[in-house]
């Protein structure tokens, strides 16, 4: 077995079985209607599977198997520790069947094997396991009161949670809600992006196997539009974490304005900022992180430092080493561990990346690498790397998310400078600051309106803190043990104790 061997990819991806329908109350079950929509392997263009395309009636069903579950205590009163054990289970399920799970995201979104295998999976995993240790390390409140009174402040779980998650991350974004959203002891719904359903569906057995109680767990598979707004608009939904796009986010606002006021968590786009400074105390480390925090996942990365801002000084020496880290970065198979850059989603972001290309060159960016589609032979939807030299902020490849290989790079001369225009968006997801002078990177990083901020490196992380945005980006935060807040409510209990 050589995990580094496209053949043994190859290999398992032709034996790999596939599941298709959704789970709801512990049951793989059609679409009631039978509706189903195609799944696509992006870098050939060819069908996967038929997967079921979840309507209304799908997503009543799943609400009431989530409200009983929720209601009956079964789960959001078990013991902690036995809800810990479940869900350590559960992350132990993942580690076990890592191959496969990589291999059902590589397949049906396009990502390279080796980020899938040796980041995606480990993520997913730690994740799961980490929110299932926290369980019964969460302690509640007394308040200070008189001797007579005592007040409690207990966390209670909200009761059915909807998580709507991406494409471009679907088993570790996916895991970043459920995980927490399980551990405080919510029931679940989770609606993955039909780009990417497949692994979210294998989820989903793994999480009966762990005894995870039927309708704790539900997976509902199905177009956005459908689907997902028929889960926004549920009256019996109390909470939708999403991830994805600013006007979809907005829509789901639209929703629990139309519904039941449910409360709605949103990570929505980014234009990020990478800010270079002439005292950065390594240009090769920072133009190989330039490269990497723009071009890996083929771009579909929404704190991608798309917005690359270099002070004049060191503009071309700088650009000059990120464009050869960039001809380092090939689009190829994504079963070849050897890629480092995969296939887009589906032709239309492809179609869509190449318009924003087009945009740049008609409104008069300089193309300075790429910009072409590649690999047409495979039938699959392939984007060089491509980096634009820019000279003002109202470019569309500089002022909108293109969820793409496309690196948009600016001059500036002063802090200031760099500041107004890393701000200069209706987005504030991550920014990214180059520079030894360490109260220079102190005062970037309160004046930069984002929610992350990496100094020196980029795309760094860990479950410990929180991820989410500012402005149109969203509110908010994955990970860490702030997420728990999301999905908890405070309760007050006031006892009035009397006289002995």
């Amino acid at each position: 077995m050589d995990l580094h061997d496209l053949t043994y990819w190859q290999n398992k991806a032709a034996t790999l079985d596939i599941g298709q329908q959704a789970f709801i109350n512990g049951e793989f079950v059609d679409a009631k209607n039978g509706a189903t929509f195609e799944s696509i392997n992006p870098a050939m263009g060819v069908k996967l599977a038929d997967v079921a395309a979840c309507q209304q009636e799908d997503i009543d069903l799943a609400v009431a198997a989530a409200r009983t579950s929720f209601d009956s205590g079964l789960w959001s009163r078990m013991h902690p520790r036995d809800r810990k054990k479940r869900l350590l289970n559960l992350a132990g399920l993942i580690e076990q069947h890592r191959e496969e799970l990589a291999l059902l995201e590589t397949l049906d979104m396009g990502k390279p094997i080796g980020d899938a295998l040796l980041y995606d999976l480990p993520e997913t995993a730690n994740c799961f396991a980490w929110y299932a240790e926290a369980i019964d390390k969460q302690y509640d409140e007394i308040a200070p009161t008189g001797a007579d009174v005592l007040a409690t402040i207990t966390r209670e779980p909200v009761g059915v949670v909807a998580a709507v998650v991406p494409w471009n991350y679907p088993l570790m974004i996916g895991a970043w809600k459920a995980a927490a959203a399980l551990a405080v002891g919510n029931s679940v719904i989770l609606k993955p992006a039909e780009q990417s359903s497949l692994s979210a569906l294998r989820l989903a057995a793994l999480a009966a196997q762990a005894d995870i109680p039927d309708g704790v767990f539900n997976v509902v598979p199905g177009m956005g539009a459908v689907a997902g707004k028929a889960l926004g608009l549920h009256a019996d939904v109390d909470c939708i974490s999403f991830t994805g796009s600013t006007a979809t986010g907005k829509r789901f606002m639209e929703y629990s304005g139309q519904s039941n006021l449910k409360r709605i968590w949103l990570e929505c786009g980014g234009k990020s900022p990478h800010i270079v400074f002439e005292d950065c105390p390594d240009l090769d480390k920072a133009a190989q992180a330039v490269a990497i925090g723009i071009f890996s996942n083929q771009g579909e990365v929404c704190i991608a430092g798309s917005r690359l801002y270099v002070q004049e000084s060191i503009y071309d020496v700088f650009m000059n080493k990120v464009t050869a880290c960039a001809r380092r970065m090939h689009p190829g198979n994504p079963l070849d561990p050897k890629s480092n850059m995969g296939a887009m989603v589906d032709e239309r972001q492809m179609r869509k990346v190449l318009s924003y290309i087009e945009d740049g060159i008609r409104q008069g960016a300089q193309l300075r690498l790429g910009g072409q589609q590649v690999h047409f032979d495979t039938g699959g939807y392939f984007i060089e790397p491509t980096i634009f030299d820019c000279d003002r902020q109202n470019l569309s490849i500089v002022s909108e998310e293109i969820f793409g290989p496309v690196l948009a790079a600016q001059k500036f001369n002063t802090e200031a400078q760099a500041i107004a225009l890393a701000n200069d968006s209706p987005y504030g997801l991550g920014s990214g600051v180059w520079t030894a002078n360490l109260g220079r990177a102190h005062r970037m990083s309160r004046q930069l309106r984002a929610g992350l901020v990496w100094v020196n490196c980029y795309f760094d992380g860990d479950i410990t803190v929180p991820f989410g945005g500012v402005k149109q980006s969203g509110f908010g935060r994955d990970k860490s043990l702030h997420a728990l807040d999301k999905y908890s409510d405070l309760k007050t209990t006031w006892f009035s104790l009397g006289s002995s």
